[in-house]
């Protein structure tokens, strides 16, 4: 594959989710919330560090649900602009040293109560790097989807105000 070909390897995902961009938001931007659905289900996190603000660092660690192997991953946040983008490098922590980095954009808009997220990441080394990283995504994802369902249950945001149940 040559230097061209590389540099545009993109991975796009877009999924609509039953709750309202507010809480999408929250789960995206709150260590909190993340640590309940960051990481494919194979590998979920076990631990989130995550300062989402314009230069802030985050790092997280996934741990193998089979073998109990830990894989960190983290990067520093671009652009936050509130509820609506999020831009983050990604790099995989490699022993010893760092892995190549990708930059992810997340857009939030919202229509009827249900938020549309399309995350984009960009770019990849290999096909092969960028679907592994579609199917962890994906599941990650899947799981994101099953939270904002409970807890969307659990709360309802009006104009950005909580109100619980």
């Amino acid at each position: 594959m040559d230097a061209a070909t590389r540099n545009t390897l993109g991975l796009t995902i877009a999924r609509t989710f039953d709750a309202p961009r507010e809480l999408v938001w929250e789960a995206w931007t709150k260590p909190e919330h993340a640590l309940q659905w960051w990481g494919p289900s194979h590998h979920p996190a076990t631990k989130i560090e995550w300062d989402a603000r314009p230069g802030g660092r985050w790092r997280n660690c996934l741990q193998s649900v089979e073998t109990g192997e830990a894989l960190w991953h983290g990067g520093v946040f671009r652009e936050v602009v509130r509820p609506e983008r999020l831009v983050f490098t990604f790099a995989w922590e490699e022993p010893g040293e760092r892995g190549v980095e990708t930059v992810v954009t997340v857009t939030f808009d919202e229509s009827k109560g249900k938020t549309q997220m399309t995350m984009h990441q960009v770019p990849f080394q290999s096909i092969t790097e960028r679907d592994g990283h579609d199917e962890g995504w994906n599941s990650t994802f899947d799981r994101l989807a099953t939270y904002l369902t409970q807890e969307s249950g659990r709360l309802q945001f009006f104009n950005g105000r909580k109100e619980s149940h």
